[in-house]
């Protein structure tokens, strides 16, 4: 009598691999993104809270400036910043699109949208 077996032929553990690669590569380029995007909603967040003692739109601006330059923050400027002001203090909020190019003519477009009050 014949022991039947169970196992991954070669080919299947290579369309595996395969799938595991590609995927990846598309969590490696993506990754740099969503990290800027975590250093920008830090930036916000720290500046909303060291605001309310009553800082001015421009102060708000070059502090977020001044955070970029340390944190590598190319995608958002302090000029891009949304201020607005109310009762319960400043509310900050950054808007941007980023597109990511993966091979050849494919890429990724992602927003990202960052707000003092999350």
């Amino acid at each position: 009598m014949r022991n039947r077996q169970f196992g991954v032929s070669l080919g299947g553990l290579m369309v595996g691999v395969i799938i595991v690669i590609a995927l990846a590569m598309v969590a490696l380029k993506l990754t740099p993104s969503y990290i800027e995007f975590f250093a920008i909603k830090k930036a916000i967040n720290a500046l909303a809270t060291e605001s309310r003692g009553g800082a001015s739109v421009v102060e708000i601006r070059k502090g977020f400036d001044n955070r970029a330059t340390i944190d590598s923050i190319e995608s958002v400027k302090g000029s891009d910043l949304e201020i607005t002001k109310d009762s319960t203090g400043v509310m900050i909020s950054a808007t941007y699109r980023k597109e990511i190019p993966l091979v050849s003519n494919i890429g990724v477009y992602i927003e990202f949208s960052a707000t003092s009050r999350e």
